[in-house]
This record gives structure tokens, C-alpha cells and sequence, in this order.
């Protein structure tokens, strides 16, 4: 999901840099975590209760739902640690921002008025967040994503695609011989094991498989795609690799991908579209003022684009 949907971590309100559980020791770090039996790690793991006290921090409780929301925003810190030590390291971090924010409290850094616009503004961001998630994201229905797929697959013109091979040689003179020998009835996939200096053709006799527009080079595209089904390039074809002699083996037309392997993607096209129409809307119904008259013709070209 783009950056703009996630929510803010607390890495980024810097409360967490130079957190001590990330300082462990080397012979820590590698200690082995004891092996579980068996019949123990083919038992399902027991629900745990968000609301369960894992500790206390002057009298506060930390709860099971606190220590998961700090391995989820601390995900990256704890990202080289073994997996046994994420639990731990998660609480010592919690614990550590406890106390700190305590004591920031104490000092009333609370009051200054720099730190109370930056906690505005990553409450808003938030909340942002949680809209995305709650009035975006979470109403997308599988209806909406077949829908969206169906309408890129009748949108999209179809295309052929060609089976090709083909024999690359360092001059034309070797690639108009090459030519003479197949106006004589020589066989194409014989002289490209024999002659091809691509090293992937030199014993599939130069096939290259199927491809769509595009997937070549300019000038080996333009000639393949030009070419009847059992025809071979009556001229060589020069490229940025060398001559080609060039056969078409058949042609057809490209099949889209099928729903589950682009079904992401369509979710993703209908999140975007939903957000920013969400967006448009509520934008229509806000009052916004722009001062100043270069930056207000910024910002209207930046959401006429969107």
C-alpha cells in the first residue's frame, strides 16, 4: 500500500531511536531458544487476551494489545533479531518509551508548542489512516475487484504474440550466407545449433519462445512481427547484438492473465479509486484558502493530475 495510507509509526515520532533492547549482546543475539516437543508444536496456540498485563511501568498497566501494537510499528528495528527475542525485545522497547515519555512529561516537554503541532499533525495522519482502513479498504467487496478486472480485460486491445527463432552472427555477410543456405532448403534450427552466437540457442536450434510487442529489441520486434507464420527474414536484421536471421514458428493471440494471478493489482486499482473519490468528495465540501496565489496554482495542478 503507498506510504500515504500507512499509518505512523512510532519510529517516526522519534521516541524509539537508540532503544537499548536492540543493543543485545552478541552471545544473546545467538543463543539457541530451547526445542520444543513435538506434540507441544503440533498444539494449536491458546487466544490470547488482549487486555492481559505483561507488565507494569510505575503502577501503569502494559497490556498483551500494547506489546503487539509496539512489535508492529517497531517491525523494522526488530527485523535482524531471531524470532524468540522479538517478544522480549518488543516489552524492553515498550518499556523504554514508557519511561522515557514519563520523564519528558516531567520536564514538561509536553507543553512545547513545536511537539504538540507535531502530535496534531500525526493524530490527523492517524486518523487519516484509520478512514483509509475503516471507509476504504475494509468495504471493498470481491464483487467491486472482478468487476474492476473484467473492465481492464474489455479495455485492453487485444495482441498477438509470436513464437520466433532465431541465428544472431557478428556480420552480414556470415547472416546473407546463412540466408543463401536456407533459400537451398537447409533447416533453420540445424544451422542455428551450428552457427548462433547466442549461447541460449545453440542447442534448441534459436528458440526463443513465445513473446508479446515490445519484449525485443526495436529493430528484431519490427522484423518478427512482420513476418508469415513459416517465413524466415529474407534480409538480416541488424540490432545492438549483432546480425539475425529471424523465423517465425507461429503466432496467436495473447490471453490475459487470469483473475488470481492480477487480483492484488485489482484490489489495489479499486482502493485507489475509492480513496480519491472519497477525497474529492470531502475536498468539495471543505473550505480551503491559499493565500498565496503561486502556491494555491501549484496545488490546484497537483489535484487536477490526480
Amino acid at each position: 500500500m503507498p506510504l500515504l495510507f500507512r499509518r505512523a509509526s512510532l519510529a517516526s515520532l522519534g521516541l524509539a531511536f537508540g532503544l537499548s533492547a536492540l543493543c543485545l549482546s552478541p552471545v544473546v543475539a545467538q543463543e539457541a531458544a530451547p526445542a520444543a516437543p513435538a506434540d507441544a508444536a503440533a498444539a494449536p496456540a491458546a487466544p490470547v487476551d488482549p487486555n492481559a498485563v505483561v507488565a507494569t511501568v510505575n503502577g501503569q498497566p502494559l497490556t498483551e494489545a500494547d506489546l503487539v501494537l509496539a512489535e508492529g510499528e517497531l517491525s523494522q528495528q526488530f527485523a535482524q533479531l531471531p524470532p524468540e527475542q522479538r517478544r522480549a525485545a518488543a516489552l524492553s522497547a515498550a518499556i523504554e518509551i514508557r519511561v522515557m515519555a514519563a520523564k519528558a512529561v516531567t520536564d514538561g516537554l509536553d507543553k512545547d508548542p513545536d511537539f504538540q503541532r507535531r502530535m496534531a499533525f500525526l493524530q490527523q495522519r492517524a486518523l487519516h489512516g484509520e478512514m483509509v482502513e475503516k471507509g476504504v479498504v475494509d468495504k471493498v467487496t470481491d464483487a467491486e475487484i472482478r468487476a474492476r478486472y473484467d473492465q481492464e480485460i474489455a479495455n485492453t486491445p487485444p495482441v498477438n504474440e509470436v513464437h520466433a527463432r532465431h541465428i544472431l552472427v557478428k556480420t552480414k555477410e556470415e547472416a546473407e550466407a546463412i540466408i543463401k543456405q536456407l533459400d537451398g532448403g537447409a533447416d533453420f534450427q540445424k544451422l542455428a545449433n551450428e552457427h548462433t552466437s547466442d549461447p541460449s540457442g545453440k542447442s534448441n536450434g534459436g528458440d526463443l519462445g513465445w513473446f508479446g510487442p515490445g519484449q525485443m529489441v526495436p529493430e528484431f520486434d519490427k522484423a518478427a512481427f512482420a513476418l508469415e507464420v513459416g517465413k524466415y527474414t529474407e534480409q538480416p536484421v541488424q540490432s545492438q547484438f549483432g546480425w539475425h536471421v529471424i523465423k517465425l514458428e507461429d503466432k496467436r493471440a495473447k490471453q490475459p492473465p487470469a483473475f488470481d494471478e492480477v487480483k492484488d493489482q485489482a484490489k489495489q486499482a479499486v482502493i485507489r479509486d475509492k480513496y480519491f473519490a472519497l477525497v474529492k468528495s470531502l475536498r468539495a465540501g471543505a473550505k480551503v484558502e491559499i493565500p498565496d496565489a503561486k502556491l494555491k496554482q501549484a496545488v490546484d495542478t497537483m489535484e487536477a493530475g490526480k
